[in-house]
């Protein structure tokens, strides 16, 4: 039975998930969830969910949802080596940090995002700050390596890279961030069929969010 992933193509987190199946190798059947018209909330959904959030997987009956559960299981069961989630304990102590910290990112776009999508409003200017200030601290986490968290692909970059084109919208990197923005490149450029799995979704959520700012 091949691995399922209940998506929605414009989901950050999901395609962060979608990303590390990638580049493990691992084939998966998608099942799109779509949010707006409250499929989340559906009966056979909430099965899988019951806080009707995505992404969700279901590896041949074991059902998880959950973007960082989701991919430090994929990592630890299908990796072939421990490049991207280590065991050395420190390591993976700092990947972890990381990837907590990773809430932090997802919770201000979310903060910022979801009245604009969700009921035409602006955001606030405290929600706009607060997006700044996660910018910075990304910024500063980066001071010194070329990754998130350390100087070579990991899990916690996988969490931080689809969220990171998004927050352009509401703060612009300009020249503001360049560590950041070299970061992005780099992923780019190192993440197996990044454009395919993130840049398509990303662009799409990117235009919904301008036209109903622009409205």
């Amino acid at each position: 039975m091949p691995l399922v992933l209940y998506y929605t193509e414009t989901s950050p987190p999901t395609r962060s998930v979608d990303l590390v199946i990638h580049a493990l190798g691992l084939t998966a059947e998608h099942k799109e969830v779509d949010l707006f018209s409250n499929e989340h909330l559906s009966p056979e959904f909430l099965k899988i969910n019951p806080l009707h959030t995505i992404p969700a997987i279901d590896d041949n009956g074991f059902i998880l949802w959950g973007s960082q559960p989701i991919n430090t299981y994929l990592v630890s069961k299908y990796g072939k080596d421990d490049s991207l989630y280590a065991k050395d304990l420190q390591k993976r102590a700092i990947v972890d940090q990381r990837l907590h910290y990773s809430n932090d990112v997802f919770c201000a776009l979310k903060v910022a995002a979801r009245p604009v999508l969700f009921s035409t409003a602006k955001p606030t200017q405290e929600a706009l700050e607060k997006m700044k200030e996660v910018q910075e601290n990304v910024e500063k986490l980066l001071t010194g390596h070329k990754f998130i968290a350390g100087d070579h692909l990991t899990l916690a970059d996988y969490s931080y890279v689809t969220f990171m084109d998004v927050y352009e919208v509401f703060v612009p990197a300009d020249d503001k961030f360049p560590l950041t923005k070299q970061w992005f490149a780099r992923c780019k450029s190192t993440m197996k069929d990044f454009d395919k799995v993130n840049t398509v979704g990303a662009n799409k959520l990117i235009a919904n969010l301008k036209q109903k700012l622009a409205s």
